[in-house]
């Protein structure tokens, strides 16, 4: 997917309370940064989130008014050439130095990210740093969330956000004057679900069906620096950044100059290849080769296991065609949301597998064709007997 334009979620358009006012003189910027990822083969989403800082900040945006969420696994990991360095793009700039710590290793989470955004202070008490988006009818609240996605929802390192929930805050947001304008720019594989049919389309990284893509693959460092959208927005931000609203100055650019894209956001077994052709080693060799085998047996049995579960939910074969051939966008939401919390929790853990989250549509459709959330369950737990939510770490 390539972008020769970069368009804005500006939710002032259509949900704002201010729509037409000019900004006025006593608004205040908020930020709120998100990286939903940990592990190292998921380096680009930290580096793009401590970018996306660097640029609030350089441009007058105080610490106090910028809220950071990121597991920070990555600056210092042993894997780390350049350790307590952390880089965008190839031969960049430290991207970590003074990045504020508000919430890192298990505060990120999806709930306490709904309360930070609705500033629900109290909620946040003797969590991390505190801090929450305090805004009013005047701000203006800048959103930047860059992880995996799957339809309907995002990911965390430990759970998912789904876009009821999400949009159930903008709407908070919106009855109690939370801002004059917000803008969200969300990197994930089919982000435009996050907001489809509350927004204009085609104005996310992705549609309600597409994926998205990393980029800057580094020899040196083993993992992908970079996400091509983010990449492109923070990198046009850095050239001419225009302080009244961040996304209303994003210029035009070519989606190539990031360099090549892999086929899919599903990355690890595209690092893993890299760094078998890179390597030197025979038992080097020996060991990644036995990492792809596990992926893609991992591969395998996610395939396998959520057909059986969508074998025991449905009456016919006609219904299991229906289920598994199609992507329709979720709809009830409470099903969904009841089923994907229980295949995290007995199966895979969708913050940490991201082979998994290419077939959490199959339990959309299944809630689409009326089967009752009750029914799936049991038969997510029926074919996840014993299992231990599988995580992946290199």
């Amino acid at each position: 997917m390539m972008f020769t334009h970069f368009l804005i979620v500006f939710l002032s358009l259509l949900v704002s309370g201010g729509e037409g006012k000019t900004i006025n003189a006593e608004g205040t910027h908020w930020g709120l940064i998100v990286a939903g990822s940990n592990s190292w083969y998921n380096y680009r989403h930290q580096a793009d989130a401590c970018h996306a800082y660097q640029i609030l900040h350089k441009n007058g945006i105080p610490d106090k008014n910028i809220v950071v969420m990121m597991y920070d696994d990555i600056a210092h990991n042993k894997q780390n050439p350049t350790q307590g360095i952390i880089i965008n793009k190839p031969n960049g700039t430290d991207v970590y130095h003074g990045v504020p710590k508000d919430y890192t290793k298990t505060d990120v989470t999806p709930k306490n990210f709904l309360n930070i955004l609705k500033g629900n202070k109290a909620a946040m008490q003797g969590i991390g740093s505190g801090k929450v988006i305090e805004s009013g009818p005047n701000d203006h609240v800048f959103v930047y969330f860059t992880d995996h996605g799957a339809p309907g929802l995002v990911a965390f390192p430990s759970g998912t956000l789904m876009a009821s929930d999400l949009n159930d805050a903008i709407k908070y947001m919106y009855v109690h004057k939370k801002y004059q304008k917000m803008v969200f720019y969300i990197e994930a594989c089919e982000s435009g679900s996050m907001f489809n049919k509350l927004l204009k389309s085609n104005i996310n990284a992705a549609t309600p069906d597409q994926s998205s893509y990393a980029c800057y693959y580094s020899s040196e460092y083993q993992t992908y620096l970079g996400d091509v959208y983010s990449v492109k927005w923070m990198e046009n931000s850095d050239k001419a950044f225009v302080n009244d609203d961040i996304g209303e100055y994003q210029g035009d650019g070519d989606g190539n100059s990031t360099g090549s894209l892999p086929e899919d956001y599903y990355s690890e077994p595209i690092i893993l290849e890299n760094q078998l052709r890179e390597s030197g080693s025979a038992v080097e060799k020996m060991k990644i080769e036995f990492q792809i085998f596990q992926l893609l047996q991992l591969k395998e049995n996610i395939n396998k296991t959520m057909e059986k579960i969508v074998t025991e939910s449905v009456t016919s074969e006609a219904q299991k065609m229906r289920v598994l051939g199609s992507h329709a966008y979720p709809v009830d939401f409470d099903c969904y949301k009841k089923a994907v919390e229980a295949f995290s929790e007995n199966c895979y853990n969708l913050g940490q597998v991201e082979f998994a989250l290419r077939h959490v549509y199959a339990l959309s459709n299944l809630c689409e064709e009326k089967i009752s959330a009750d029914l799936i369950i049991s038969a997510i737990k029926k074919h996840c007997l014993g299992y231990e939510p599988t995580e992946i770490d290199f």
